[in-house]
């Protein structure tokens, strides 16, 4: 697996995706996690019982493990990727910023979709809906999407609050055949009521959708917020508000509000049968392709 100064350094999304779904497979085979297909659109796991007909023998001797060649009429599922790029995704300025994680994590989960010969779709938003693709499977449709991501990665952040809920239900309302919704964002609402921040992710449940939420911060500075003990000039990006402290004066009272939002976000999603995903910036990719694999299997049986 690459480490985060080298993949700061790859300029080509798709070579970077595609390095990073490598170095995660090559992993998988040397990890004791069974049951995953690594081959993708031309094998799935054989299952005792079956014929041995379509056996490949020739993965068996590379991976020993048995695997069925599977057919083109057996991948047909619908992905839609939604990448919140809101001002606030712009943290932290230097190094991997949210915004930054998200767009390689999309990318990677992306190639991973190709290799199956998935359907994938891509939606973009910060105050407002910026960007939505159909759900295709077209090499054409990846290298757009791939292309729109590129764009967003050489975007600025513009100062603006984030209307998360009206979005996701304008979102839930266009999607109207069964698919996977994977969301990456930080779901910061400027608001003290989040029972409609709550509500528009039921919505996204609307006709039987399979739902994950990545919820992508930097775990040392957001959610613990570890800053040296001295003063700091704090900017809100989204609005412009700025306030001088120490931070050691507020951590507690950060530390107990943030928690407290963040227990209740993981409580709803597993009230609506939401995937909830913490999603490090600090972190490696692996943690959100693994359970990515773990919800496309299960989407599928």
């Amino acid at each position: 697996m690459l480490d985060q100064s080298q993949i700061l350094n790859i300029g080509n999304l798709e070579l970077l995706a595609r390095q990073v779904v490598e170095g995660f497979i090559t992993g998988m085979h040397k990890s004791p996690f069974h049951g995953f297909s690594v081959e993708f659109a031309e094998h799935r796991q054989y299952n005792p019982g079956e014929s041995t007909r379509h056996l490949d023998w020739k993965l068996f001797g590379r991976t020993e493990r048995l695997y069925v060649k599977k057919y083109e009429e057996e991948t047909n599922l619908r992905c839609h990727i939604l990448l919140d790029s809101s001002a606030s995704m712009f943290y932290p300025a230097e190094g991997m910023s949210k915004l930054r994680f998200s767009v390689y994590a999309a990318a990677s989960v992306m190639h991973l979709l190709k290799k199956q010969r998935d359907a994938i779709g891509l939606s973009v938003f910060s105050n407002k809906l910026i960007y939505q693709s159909d759900t295709r499977s077209a090499p054409s449709h990846h290298r757009m999407m791939l292309s729109k991501l590129e764009e967003i990665l050489e975007s600025q952040p513009i100062p603006s609050e984030t209307n998360l809920v009206d979005i996701l239900h304008e979102i839930a309302e266009k999607m109207h055949r069964r698919s996977m919704i994977i969301i990456f964002s930080d779901m910061f609402e400027n608001t003290e009521q989040y029972e409609p921040l709550f509500a528009a992710l039921q919505h996204l449940k609307y006709n039987k959708h399979e739902v994950m939420l990545f919820h992508t911060a930097h775990h040392g500075r957001e959610l613990d917020f570890e800053f040296d003990n001295r003063p700091y000039q704090f900017v809100d990006v989204e609005t412009g508000a700025k306030v001088k402290l120490f931070p050691h004066e507020i951590k507690k009272q950060y530390q107990e509000k943030m928690g407290a939002f963040f227990k209740e976000l993981k409580y709803r999603c597993t009230q609506y049968q939401i995937d909830f995903v913490e999603a490090d910036v600090a972190k490696d990719f692996d943690q959100i392709l693994l359970p990515f694999l773990v919800k496309r299997q299960r989407f599928r049986s």
